[in-house]
Formats: structure tokens, C-alpha cells, sequence
């Protein structure tokens, strides 16, 4: 049975504009870029440029133009308490179209000083010219193994195109990791040709023969072999047989006792194989030289790829003992509402004053309306992202101000996004955002954001240090251990508590897996 009744129910729900705030919080300086070129492609409202009147009004006081400068803990408070996104990202008020009269949002929007921002850094000088790097064209790893298809010889066209195929199959690594029967079927459906698996395996072979040497190996152990097979029937090194005895027995290595040899098990390899310790330390040496990635010899290989650069989003300097924190905002252009669309609703204004209103009048008016509040909230959710990140990095700085000032890792303190959320008066999960894929430039390097929080790990004191100061102090342990016997998590638990760290061997091993260090046995060297 049907009813109808009336509930109120209280929601929570982000609207638009703070979506994309927190959309904009989360992109690091490197991205913001091009998601402002795609808004002002997108908006034709909104355009590049300073508005001399915001900048004359004052109202680009962001921070003492982007900058912050603390000389201790007490600055931590002076911007006061922030807010939550939700609360502090405000939408200009445009009412609906049925209730607020075109003519009524014309005389606000031009009484009101419209949204601009410029982003005022002084970290590079105002004479730095953008120039555009040329690049270098180049044949790439798949090009130059095509090339090398006409030194087969083989009989016919189709032969060709397979072996094409089977070039154009091979990763940009140097490995063939697609299965023959793969392969046939490519060919069927790309090409109408019928190929057997053994014919694929055949032309592989041949092509396993190519330029850099390992190319085309399903996997490592036969990269490894085919290039010491290679090393060994090279004629041209001028080396004697009995010279080429650590060759035959680094093949010998790789292609019977491979998985021994990829868990160091030494002992074990020294009884089957019957050699000594020196001719197994020979052996490994040539192992050790080859390339588990052929193709990365190749110059052009990585031409087509694009090359990732870090770009901090901060940068902190240390001026006499003060530090100076800048926002790094060089990939962000001054924006502006467009001078066009303001004329067009000065026309408008105008023109209805004289004759009647047409209905395409008003809904050109309509379009300009929401274009020019969409460029507004984008101002604003910029504005707004510059707030919230320096006032993040400076809650990040005044927490870790020794380091800052010192670069030494050990003075670096337990902190979480608790604790800066608490100084900033901001979300977590707002604080969250602003440190995920950020990083500062500070005299010591480009740091990551994230690599500044930690937990804390209790000492045999009671003092409370950083979880990244236990795990720079394993690291330097395990760097100058002697890696003939290298140290077990047990041993490494025991020195760290002689060095007053209260922690437990469960502990020591993850720390080591987060270093990314390999187990004891596997650090061994002969």
C-alpha cells in the first residue's frame, strides 16, 4: 500500500565549488599548470593577467604576498584558527533565475570589485624568460630493431611481418613477455596471416641475435644467458679459452642453478658445482656487469617518454637564523575576468534602457552570467588553495623547525596530520590533501611533504623521538655493516637498544622492508 508522508532530514553536502577546491588542494605546482590552461580554455570568461585595480585596492595582502616568515614557536598561531573547507570556501550568492532579475545581477556585478588574484613571489627574478627546450629526435629501441630485420635474410614478405610483429611485441624493457599463441592470433586478426607458434619461435631465436644483447628473453635468466652466451663466443675481445673459464662458469651458473644463485645461496653452489670460493667470486663479478634491461642501452629508448621533474610546491630559505617560507606559485599565471565580458553586460545594461528587452538579449546575457560566475568561484578556489597550503607548510615548518634550520635528520619530531590539523584549525582530511604529492625546496634538498610525518618510538629515557630518526640510525647500521656477515633483525634489534631505542625485532624488520633493505642472507656478498 501507497503513502505519503513529510520527513525532514538534515544533510551534509559539498557543493560544487568546494569539490573543486579540494580537487585544486590535492594537484601539486608541477600539474596546476595545465588544469588552469584547461579552465581557460574551457571559460572564455576568465583570462591571464593583472588587474591593476584588485592590486591597487590592496586585496592581494595573501600572507604578506605569499610569504611567511617565523622565527619561532609563537609565530604558529598568529594567523589565528582556520577552517574547515566547508566553512571557510564561500560561493558568491547568485540567487535563481526566476527569483533575481537579470537587471538586478548586472547593478551588483558592477558595484562589486570582481575576483582577481595575482600570485606575487619574488623567488625568481622578473627578468627570467620562459624558454621552450628543443627536442632532440632521435630512433627509438623498437626503430632500431626494425632496422636490423633486413639482416635476416629471409625469404619472402610475410616472413618480414612477422618478424615485425614479433619486434613490435617486445616490451620497452627488452623483454618478449607476450606468448607465442598470443602472437599468431595478433597476426590472424591485424594482418590475415597465418603463423605457427614454431614458426614464431624460430624467427624469435634470430631475432634473440639482435643489438643490444638479451634483447627479445622472456624473462631474466634468459637475458642473462643469452648475453653471457654472446660474451662467450665473441671472438673479437682477444680473450683465450682458459681466460673465458668465469664466463662458461657464470653460464654454467645461470642457466643450471639459477634460483640458488638468485637467493645467494653461495655454500651451496661452491659444494655442487666443486669450486672455490675465489672462482665463484669471478663468476659473479660477470654476472654482475651484464644488463637485466638491454633495451636501456639503447640512447633514443626513452625519447618517447616524458620526463617526470620535480617541482616543489614550497620553498623555505634560511635568512640569518630566520626562516623565510615562499610559495612556489611560478606555474600559476595571473587571472583575471575577461574586460569583454564585462563590456558585454555594461552593453546589455545599456541597451535595455533604451528599448525593449528581446528574449536572445537575455539569454546571451544568461551564458555571460554563468561564465563569468564560473570564473569567479575558479579565482576563488585558487585564492583559497594558496590560504590553505601556506597555512599547512607553516604549521609543517614550526613543527620541524630544527630541521629546517640545521638539515639534520635526527632533529626531526613525531608528527602526524593531527597535530598540524590542531595548529592550523584545519580538516584532517584538508591537511591530508595539502601534503599528498607536495614538495619543499629547502638548503638541503627537495624534501616530500609526506616524508616529514612519522610516528613516535619511545627511547630507554622515556623521550620521544621520530620513527624517522630510528630509521635513518638502522639504515646507517646496516650501510656500514661488514656485507661478507651481515647483521640479522636480531642483532640490529640489539644494537639499536644499546643505542637507547626501546624496539622489538618485529619492528626492526618492517622498518628495513619500508628502507626497502633486503634480509640479512640476501645483503651477503662474497
Amino acid at each position: 500500500m501507497l503513502r505519503q508522508n513529510i520527513s525532514q532530514k538534515l544533510l551534509q553536502k559539498l557543493s560544487p565549488q568546494q569539490i573543486q577546491l579540494m580537487k585544486l588542494l590535492q594537484i601539486p605546482t608541477a600539474t596546476l599548470d595545465q588544469r588552469i590552461k584547461e579552465e581557460l580554455e574551457a571559460n572564455p570568461a576568465l583570462e591571464e593577467g593583472e588587474d591593476m585595480d584588485s592590486m591597487e585596492n590592496g586585496q592581494d595582502d595573501l600572507y604578506d604576498n605569499d610569504h611567511l616568515i617565523a622565527s619561532g614557536s609563537n609565530a604558529a598561531k598568529e594567523d589565528g584558527q582556520g577552517e574547515t573547507i566547508a566553512e571557510d570556501f564561500k560561493e558568491p550568492e547568485i540567487q535563481k533565475d526566476d527569483v533575481y532579475e537579470l537587471d538586478d545581477y548586472i547593478k551588483d556585478y558592477m558595484d562589486d570589485d570582481v575576483a582577481s588574484y595575482k600570485l606575487n613571489v619574488n623567488n625568481y627574478s622578473a627578468d627570467d624568460e620562459e624558454k621552450s627546450v628543443p627536442i632532440a629526435v632521435e630512433a627509438n629501441f623498437h626503430d632500431y630493431l626494425e632496422q636490423q630485420i633486413g639482416l635476416l635474410n629471409l625469404k619472402d614478405e610475410r616472413l618480414e611481418k612477422i618478424a615485425a610483429q614479433i619486434v613490435g611485441s617486445i616490451d620497452d624493457d627488452g623483454y618478449l613477455r607476450r606468448d607465442p599463441v598470443a602472437i599468431v592470433d595478433d597476426l590472424m586478426f591485424a594482418q590475415n596471416i597465418f603463423a605457427r607458434p614454431e614458426e614464431i619461435n624460430a624467427i624469435l631465436k634470430s631475432i634473440q641475435g639482435f643489438d643490444p644483447a638479451g634483447v627479445g628473453a622472456r624473462d631474466l635468466q634468459e637475458c642473462l644467458k643469452l648475453q653471457l652466451e654472446r660474451k662467450h663466443d665473441n671472438e673479437e675481445d682477444g680473450l683465450s679459452y682458459e681466460q673465458k673459464a668465469p664466463i662458461r662458469l657464470a653460464l654454467r651458473i645461470i642457466t643450471d642453478w639459477f634460483d640458488e644463485f638468485s637467493k645467494k645461496h653461495y655454500i651451496k653452489l661452491q659444494r655442487h658445482l666443486n669450486i672455490s670460493e675465489k672462482q665463484l667470486k669471478y663468476a659473479i663479478n660477470v654476472i654482475l656487469k651484464l644488463n637485466p634491461k638491454p633495451a636501456s642501452s639503447i640512447v633514443g629508448n626513452n625519447s618517447n617518454r616524458t620526463t617526470q621533474y620535480i617541482v616543489p610546491d614550497f620553498i623555505i630559505t634560511n635568512r640569518e637564523g630566520e626562516l623565510d617560507l615562499t610559495l612556489n606559485a611560478r606555474n600559476a599565471p595571473e587571472l583575471r575576468i575577461s574586460d569583454q565580458y564585462r563590456d558585454m553586460l555594461k552593453t546589455y545594461d545599456k541597451s535595455t534602457k533604451e528599448r525593449k528587452r528581446k528574449r536572445t538579449e537575455k539569454e546571451a546575457v544568461m551564458f555571460i552570467k554563468q561564465k563569468i560566475d564560473s570564473a569567479r568561484w575558479f579565482i576563488d578556489a585558487i585564492r583559497q588553495r594558496q590560504h590553505t597550503m601556506l597555512k599547512t607548510m607553516n604549521a609543517i615548518m614550526l613543527l620541524q623547525y630544527d630541521f629546517f634550520l640545521t638539515g639534520d635528520q635526527k632533529k626531526l619530531k613525531p608528527m602526524i596530520l593531527k597535530d598540524v590539523a590542531e595548529i592550523t584549525g584545519l580538516d584532517i582530511s584538508t591537511v591530508s590533501r595539502v601534503a599528498n604529492s607536495k614538495y619543499v625546496q629547502t638548503e638541503f634538498g627537495t624534501k616530500r611533504l609526506k616524508d616529514f610525518f612519522s610516528e613516535s618510538l619511545q627511547t630507554a629515557s622515556g623521550e620521544e623521538v621520530s620513527t624517522l630518526e630510528v630509521k635513518k640510525i638502522l639504515k646507517d647500521i646496516i650501510t656500514d655493516e661488514n656485507k661478507r656477515r651481515p647483521l640479522s633483525d636480531e642483532k640490529l634489534k640489539i644494537l639499536l637498544q644499546e643505542k637507547g631505542y626501546s624496539i622489538a625485532r618485529r619492528t626492526v624488520a618492517k622498518y628495513r622492508e619500508q628502507l626497502n633493505i633486503p634480509v640479512a642472507r640476501l645483503r651477503k656478498e662474497l
